[in-house]
């Protein structure tokens, strides 16, 4: 099941979602820590993932599957968000450098689809990095945050599922060990329960992430098809409930068949 992005934005504007942004960021960062002059893609909900990267990369842009909605991000400035099909993303082959899933690939119901898509817009030495929440982990079992929600995946299964669509798995990492409550006194420890957590307790951790590149020998040739036109949202003034904005304006990008 697919939250939307309201729940998600609520959740991260707690204190509960600021602690649990900050632990996965840090982790994110060691595995990404130079990225300049590299295009970088956040597809799911990314956007409390992705502000580290705007002052390095070249491109820094967010993509929300259609099912999940979309917000304007980020706050200040043009929006470099985008509502998107997951089975169809708007973007020219081999167009990033770097994608960055989290909250997408537990919450779609097209796994087969989104991957082929995220295979086909990375360049040909591009990084895959996926977040999603450990199916051992305290986390899975709560409700009230995003990491509640959708499948859950153990280290194995993920690397399964990226050797399945054509990524060789290249590293791992966990995240999130501090306990999904709203005590004071314990969020305030949370950078203490991170540090201990990677010691030695990575089977309780509440994220699991795996980074991955393409198997460019494994490829198969698309179909003989043309691909529809994919026309970006235009939005000139937020809606009433919540903003959205263009990744470019006016942007209708052609696919390479056309």
């Amino acid at each position: 099941m697919s939250l939307d992005v309201i729940d998600m934005r609520d959740f991260y504007a707690t204190s509960l979602g600021q602690v649990a942004a900050r632990a996965i960021r840090r982790r994110i960062r060691g595995v990404w820590p130079e990225v300049k002059g590299e295009s970088i893609l956040g597809l799911g909900f990314a956007t409390p993932y992705l502000g580290p990267f705007r002052s390095n990369g070249a491109r820094v842009l967010a993509a929300m599957p259609a099912g999940q909605g979309v917000l304007h991000w980020p706050a200040e400035g043009g929006g470099l968000a985008t509502l998107v099909d997951e089975a169809d993303l708007p973007f020219p082959d081999l167009s990033v450098d770097r994608v960055l899933l989290v909250h997408g690939l537990e919450m779609t119901e097209q796994v087969p689809a989104l991957m082929r898509e995220v295979w086909r817009v990375m360049s040909g030495s591009g990084r895959l990095l996926v977040v999603v929440p450990n199916r051992r982990g305290i986390w899975a079992r709560f409700e009230r945050t995003p990491f509640g929600h959708g499948r859950t995946y153990s280290m194995g299964q993920l690397s399964r599922l990226l050797r399945d669509t054509m990524f060789t798995p290249l590293q791992s990492q966990t995240a999130l060990f501090v306990p999904p409550t709203h005590s004071r006194m314990v969020l305030a420890s949370a950078r203490a329960w991170e540090e201990l957590g990677t010691r030695g307790f990575n089977t309780f951790a509440g994220v699991v992430m795996m980074e991955a590149t393409k198997q460019i020998y494994a490829g198969h040739p698309l179909p003989d098809r043309r691909r529809r036109l994919a026309n970006l949202p235009l939005p000139q003034r937020p809606c009433a409930a919540q903003g959205y904005g263009p990744i470019e304006r006016g942007g209708r990008l052609k696919e390479p068949d056309d």
